[in-house]
């Protein structure tokens, strides 16, 4: 139960990680904002998102590693179960179906001779 809610947090850790790296500015977009780029009209101020971003980040980061970290201590303890196409080489077993209708085999009698091609019927 934890393992699941811990891989259903990392995936929403790793989303959100994503979407606050690709909504920060680059270096040089603070020189076009010093120049009346209109910076000062976001929602958190001319400089306040870089500090909101950058910390937001940092946090996700870190909780992406410790998640990592824990989930691979978790994993390593585990044994792996047997997989049937580890070996395929062995044959597998064919098990009988059993019927309530009995099997019937057909004779030679039961067959209708069929009769032999001539010649002409033959296409060269």
């Amino acid at each position: 139960m934890f393992y699941e809610v811990l891989i259903i947090v990392y995936l929403i850790v790793a989303i959100m990680l994503v979407g606050f790296i690709l909504i920060q500015q680059g270096k040089g977009a603070d020189m076009g904002a010093s120049f009346g780029g209109g910076g000062s009209n976001t929602v958190f101020g001319s400089g306040g998102s870089g500090n909101f971003l950058t910390r937001t980040t940092a946090i996700l980061a870190t909780a992406f590693f410790v998640i990592s970290l824990i989930l691979g201590n978790q994993t390593a303890d585990k044994e792996k179960g047997a997989d049937e196409w580890q070996n395929l080489d062995v044959p597998v077993v064919e098990q009988a179906i059993e019927t309530d209708v009995p099997a019937t085999t057909t004779t030679e009698s039961d067959v209708p001779a069929s009769e032999p091609a001539e010649e002409s019927d033959v296409p060269n």
